[in-house]
């Protein structure tokens, strides 16, 4: 599992929302670089976003979710078609799991365990 995962639930269907793209970013120099991309797996997961051997570094990062494709691939109209969530990493030892909490017309996010 990648020091950063990150799951979508969706809140209006009461289900997982897989088949999400996400792209993780990281802040350097005042320039985001990709450092890892995905889709969210049946569950709505996604634990493989960095590669086993990557070292997590303190700094700001950012998650990039494709709700876009996700609410066409399900037929319903969104208002939101990207969601970024930027973040801090301050121990770069530690687990950091951020959860998207999706509907259509709204979203939340939190630093999950």
């Amino acid at each position: 599992m990648s020091a950063i995962t990150t799951h979508i639930l969706d809140t209006a269907r009461g289900k997982p929302a897989s088949g999400v793209p996400v792209v993780l970013e990281y802040e350097q120099g005042g320039e985001w670089i990709e450092i890892g991309r995905g889709q969210t797996d049946e569950d709505g997961r996604l634990k493989d976003l960095l590669a086993a051997d990557f070292n997590l570094a303190a700094g700001t990062y950012r998650l990039i979710f494709d709700t876009s494709s996700y609410f066409s691939a399900h037929n319903t109209e969104s208002f939101y078609p990207k969601v970024t969530v930027t973040f801090v990493v301050r121990e770069a030892a530690q687990h950091y799991h951020v959860p998207l909490l999706l509907s259509p017309y709204g979203y939340s996010t939190y630093r999950g365990s």
